[in-house]
């Protein structure tokens, strides 16, 4: 299980290693994605607070990033933290995602990237349900439903 101490490790020393790689030219992610899976994922963006249903759905299932597939959560580590966005405690494996500090707005904060392809998820929080205590924020048009 992720704890804080581990998520600051991997955004100051590095992250763990992907299982693949996928690489893909600004133009391929144009093509394939939407505007705004293109907006949120490849350009840093965050949709608006409570625009998907996603964040109240809590069925049984995997979800992966919407640009390359990867598996990166469990719907059992899902929980409703409010904020609008849909929320995960803990990532279905410890290389599903990496960490990059953020200092955008004025804030220090943890950005969360598919390990895969490097598609901006979301952000990651200390402030989640024990046991482990992290909040996994993500943009529900960065996840799709497996």
């Amino acid at each position: 299980m992720l704890k804080w101490s581990d998520i600051l490790r991997f955004s100051q020393k590095g992250n763990p290693v992907p299982d693949r790689k996928v690489s893909k030219s600004e133009a391929e992610w144009k093509a394939q994605l939407t505007a705004e899976e293109y907006r949120v994922t490849r350009q840093k963006g965050t949709e608006r607070a409570f625009s998907s249903e996603m964040c109240s759905l809590f069925e049984p299932g995997l979800y992966g990033c919407v640009c390359c597939g990867n598996l990166l959560f469990d719907a059992t580590q899902k929980f409703e933290s409010g904020t609008g966005w849909p929320s995960f405690t803990q990532p279905i494996q410890e290389n599903a995602i990496a960490y990059h500090a953020d200092r955008s707005w004025g804030m220090i904060r943890v950005e969360t990237v598919c390990n895969v392809c490097e598609a901006h998820l979301g952000h990651v929080f200390p402030d989640g349900p024990a046991p482990g205590g992290l909040r996994f924020c993500m943009n529900a048009v960065a996840l799709k439903k497996v």
